[in-house]
Order: structure tokens, then C-alpha cells, then sequence
């Protein structure tokens, strides 16, 4: 990577991260209006969208805690049934939010505010086929659950089994599995499961809030190093035309409240695009030492995206010489479940450290000098390639 590349990764990334960009916030707007800015000014047609979203997940999460707590409490003081059902519906409902259902619980404790997403096109305008990538420019609040110094640490005196795990911690059952263990333990009777369950949902509710209560992160790897790559990519783009192929570049707000921007974007645009001659790639915390390409996600059941488009990306990668990390799952979510479940292609490009987590995920030290921009660099250069692929037919 040259030194002028390294400096226009960095300058995306370091005015964007210099602002607070919490889902639904002014922040968030104002990134979005100088991202398409910028990309105005390489040369393409920019828009920002308003949607809606909820402007979080932690408080109505943390409140389904608190009844999961509710319902030990019950169960152990002989009320068994009502506590287990309570639990029983707490663990429902955290696996419809975080799996990107119904979201009863969200809609009855929260009313949703705007959101906004940039839409940008590159390309050939006229092109019949269609390449989407996305990132995402909202940044997560920070929570003492998301501490990277215990699996760091595994990994230093494990790396052997750290190596042979190759899908991502299931947070998401911190919060489902003790509201499943009190249920289990009030239908079976058993007070030591309802007790050690109780406990754990105690922890879970406590994570939550502390999540809720939580500043923002400056969010310059999850997820400026992905919009970077978007307006690195649009300079590519206009610097050598590609013929036969519209390239949409799209940046969403709220994706970390779990997808808010990505479902206003997929219902205003992608639902014209046909899923047999559109393909999205989405750049997801680029930022880390590794490039690798994602199986699938799912923080419940896990959703594996199509092969062949998967294949293709790594086949690019393999004649370019980049080294992509293949074979990962991830028990988050990202906003490609949106378009996956659609039914288009979907290729996801994540990044990982040493000990096979995303570099200073939700933490604070997400800051911009402490982004692997050659890694950045990769991935806009695999995504190029993916797209010139795609024109060639």
C-alpha cells in the first residue's frame, strides 16, 4: 500500500471517528451527510436517506433480564410455573431480537426515530447487473462483556484450542441460556438448576445495563475501516472505469441496534434489483491483522450464505495473492442477514487478530491509530477485483 492510499484510509477514518455517531443521533447524521459528501466529490451520485429504526437494544434487553431475574426469584419461592413461563418468555423474546425477528419486546418498550443511510452509485450506470457493497458508519457503545483481555489470554497460553474454534463467541446466549435453565429447572423441579440459573441471569441483566448506561465508542475499526473502503473503492472505481456492471455503494445507520439502516435501505432500493444479477458484498471491521471472508451468521440458528459467490471472492483473493481466511461463522449479526434472507448473494469480508477476534471490538481503543490500514487496503483491492469479475460476466 502507498503512502497517499494509507493517507486518504486514514483521513475517511480520522474525521469520522473525531465525532460521537451512537445509532439515531445527530452524530449519526452528520457522518452520513460527509460521507456523501466525499463520495460526491470522487465522482458519484450520492444520496442520504431517512429511515426509521429503534435507537438501541440494550435497555429492552436489560429489561427482559430483569424479569428473567423475576422468574427464578418466583420459581424458587414455590411459584414454579409462573416463574418458569416468565422465563421461558424472556429467552423467546432475547432470541426474536437478536435474531432479527418479529422484536415484540422492542416495539412495546420503544418507539423508533430516524436513521440515516448514504446510497451512492459508481460504475455503469446502465449496467443489468448489480453489485452492492455495504458498510455501516453508526458506532456500538462499549460494555465490560465486550473486555478483549480474556480471550487474548486464552490464546496465549492456549492457541492450540483457540485455533480450533472457528466460530465467534455466542454473547447472545448469556442472555438465553439462564432464562432457558430456570424454565428447565421450574418443569423438572430441581431448585439447584433454578438457583445457578438465577445467578447467571443476575450477570446477564447486569451486562445489559451496563451496555445500555455505556459510552460510544469512536468506532474507527467496526465500522470506519468498511466506510474507508467504501469511498476507496469509489475512487477506484471513477480512476478505472468499469464497464457492464453498476456498483451501488451504500453506507447504513443503526446497524448497531441490530440492522435498523440495512431493512430501510433493502425496502427502499434493493427490492428492484433481481436477485439472479445483483451480489452484495458487505466490508464488516476490516481493520484487524486478517483478512477473512464469513461462512455464515446467526446469533441463534446460523445462516450460511451462498457458496458459489463465496467461492468466487476467495478465487479472486487466491489470483491477487491476498491471503483470506476461510471456514468462520459468527454468532453476531451483521447487516448481511438483511439481503441474505432476500435471497441475494452475499459475501461478507471481516477481519480478525492473532487470538481470532475483531481487533478492539466494542472497546475503547477502537481509535484510528489503532487500525491495520494494509488490511483495509486489502479488502478494497478484493473488492475491486470482485467487481471487475462480475462485469466481465
Amino acid at each position: 500500500m502507498s503512502v497517499a492510499e494509507e493517507a486518504d484510509l486514514r483521513e475517511t477514518i480520522e474525521a469520522l471517528a473525531a465525532r460521537e455517531r451512537p445509532a439515531c443521533s445527530p452524530g449519526e447524521k452528520w457522518a452520513a451527510e460527509w460521507i456523501a459528501s466525499r463520495l460526491r466529490e470522487v465522482g458519484c451520485q450520492a444520496q442520504v436517506d431517512e429511515e426509521l429504526s429503534f435507537p438501541g437494544y440494550a435497555g429492552p434487553i436489560a429489561a427482559m433480564g430483569a424479569l428473567s431475574v423475576l422468574g427464578g426469584l418466583l420459581a424458587l419461592s414455590g411459584r414454579r410455573l409462573l416463574g418458569g413461563g416468565l422465563a421461558a418468555l424472556v429467552a423467546a423474546s432475547v432470541a426474536d431480537d437478536a435474531s432479527n425477528g418479529v422484536r415484540v419486546a422492542r416495539r412495546l418498550m420503544m418507539k423508533r426515530r430516524p436513521t440515516w443511510n448514504v446510497v451512492a452509485t459508481a460504475g455503469d450506470a446502465s449496467a443489468a447487473r448489480t453489485l452492492v457493497v455495504m458498510a455501516h458508519h453508526d458506532a456500538a457503545p462499549t460494555g465490560f462483556i465486550f473486555n478483549p483481555e480474556p480471550q487474548r489470554r486464552l490464546w496465549e497460553r492456549f492457541p492450540r484450542l483457540v485455533e480450533r474454534f472457528d466460530t465467534s463467541l455466542p454473547l447472545w446466549w448469556i442472555g438465553i441460556g439462564p432464562s432457558l435453565g430456570i424454565a428447565a429447572g421450574a418443569v423438572l423441579r430441581r431448585r439447584g438448576l433454578i438457583g445457578s440459573s438465577l445467578g447467571l441471569a443476575v450477570f446477564a441483566f447486569a451486562a445489559m445495563l451496563d451496555v445500555a448506561r455505556s459510552p460510544v465508542v469512536p468506532g474507527a475499526n467496526d465500522n470506519l475501516s468498511g466506510v474507508a473502503g467504501l469511498v476507496a473503492l469509489a475512487d477506484a472505481l471513477t480512476a478505472r472505469p468499469v464497464a457492464g456492471l453498476r456498483v451501488v455503494l451504500v453506507s447504513c445507520g443503526a446497524e448497531e441496534t441490530l440492522q435498523g439502516g440495512v431493512s430501510g435501505f433493502a425496502a427502499r432500493h434493493l427490492e428492484s434489483l433481481a436477485p439472479d444479477s445483483t451480489w452484495v458484498v458487505n466490508l464488516e471491521t476490516v481493520g484487524s491483522q486478517h483478512l477473512a471472508l464469513l461462512e455464515g451468521e446467526g446469533p441463534v440458528l446460523m445462516e450460511y450464505y451462498e457458496r458459489r459467490f463465496k467461492d468466487l471472492v476467495a478465487e479472486e483473493a487466491a489470483r491477487a495473492g491476498l491471503s483470506l481466511r476461510r471456514g468462520l461463522r459468527s454468532r453476531s449479526s451483521t447487516d448481511s442477514v438483511v439481503p441474505h434472507r432476500a435471497g441475494y448473494p452475499v459475501a461478507t469480508l471481516i477481519s480478525l487478530t492473532d487470538w481470532k477476534a475483531l481487533a478492539n471490538y466494542h472497546w475503547p481503543t477502537d481509535t484510528p491509530e489503532n487500525v491495520d490500514y494494509g488490511t483495509v487496503a486489502r479488502a478494497v483491492e478484493l473488492t475491486e477485483r470482485v467487481a471487475r469479475r462480475l462485469a466481465s460476466g
